[in-house]
């Protein structure tokens, strides 16, 4: 690109204020007008309403970490309500979060600042501590006693389709995860499952089980190549980034959608901070792709991205 052609693409940065008649929607119209992470979240939020729009467009929705116990469970179920998810893949963490705030067991805080707590002696109150979110060890119990109630005739079906079975097993939450993607048939992949409170009672208990991860595997790059559009929002990295891009990889789908929430660097190599440029060497982003990186806490950026969502798609 010469210096003239560069000149021509720029615009002005627009000075940003709020006034009194703003709007979800006039808001992220202006951020997509600033700069920095702003102007990414605006661009993020536009992407993600052309992946709603676009009826070809299968939504690959990756969510790492334990994003549950931080309070935005509803957040996620009303993502999936909305029909604004197609196939969550997430980690082990907010499955069993998920379960134990639709069995009635909670999260706790405080106003408490995390460097004079004492770590040890929360151990002493059986009391765990996801940096200022707490969890009595009662909670884990609770989860147990349900787990082995559980009449399980299959121990040895996939693990989406073991996750369905259990989304249909608990009781009807307007916050459930689990219950909300069971009732509209929305396939949960934890290609990670072991790695989780609840998959370790699971062992305890069925000593037996074997829930098979290749047939998940193969589902998911399946669901991949069937789809006439890929779009990717990525919550995190880690193993559901991974997941849901190797199957892409393998595709002649590449992502023509892709959203990135991140706070990982990419200069170690990790995946979590990985470009999504560097994806495109791999053939997971189309070329062409429209694409966005926001480097965020994810517990800031998805309640605003919804609520754009809700208010551009539903009204």
């Amino acid at each position: 690109m010469n210096d003239k052609d560069f000149k021509e693409k720029l615009k002005k940065v627009k000075q940003f204020k709020i006034d009194n008649n703003e709007r979800i929607v006039d808001l992220m119209e202006q951020l997509s007008n600033t700069g920095f992470n702003a102007k990414r979240l605006g661009r993020a939020c536009k992407i993600y309403e052309e992946m709603i729009l676009d009826d070809d467009c299968t939504i690959f929705f990756g969510l790492a970490g334990a994003i549950v116990p931080a309070g935005f469970q509803g957040i996620i179920h009303d993502f999936i309500e909305s029909g604004f998810i197609d196939v969550l893949v997430t980690t082990g963490a907010n499955i069993t979060h998920d379960l134990a705030e639709t069995l009635g067991y909670h999260h706790l805080q405080g106003d408490i600042d995390v460097d004079e707590i004492n770590d040890v002696q929360l151990h002493d109150q059986n009391i765990n501590r996801i940096y200022d979110v707490f969890l009595p060890n009662e909670v884990y119990e609770g989860i147990e006693d349900f787990i082995s109630s559980l009449d399980i005739k299959n121990l040895e079906m996939p693990v989406s389709e073991f996750l369905k079975f259990l989304g249909e097993q608990i009781p009807d939450n307007k916050n459930s995860i689990l219950k909300v993607c069971a009732k509209k048939n929305i396939p949960i992949f934890c290609p990670a499952f072991t790695d989780c409170g609840l998959a370790l009672q699971l062992g305890f208990h069925y000593k037996n089980i074997n829930l098979n991860h290749f047939k998940d595997m193969l589902k998911m790059v399946d669901l991949a190549w069937d789809a006439k559009v890929a779009g990717t929002c990525l919550v995190g990295g880690g193993v559901p980034k991974n997941f849901i891009f190797q199957s892409l990889q393998f595709c002649p789908n590449s992502a023509k959608y892709a959203i990135q929430i991140t706070m990982d660097r990419p200069e170690q190599g990790g995946l979590s901070g990985a470009t999504l440029k560097e994806a495109m060497s791999w053939g997971k982003v189309a070329h062409s792709a429209q694409t966005a990186t926001i480097i965020a806490d994810a517990t800031i950026v998805l309640p605003i991205m919804y609520w754009y969502l809700k208010k551009v798609i539903e009204n």
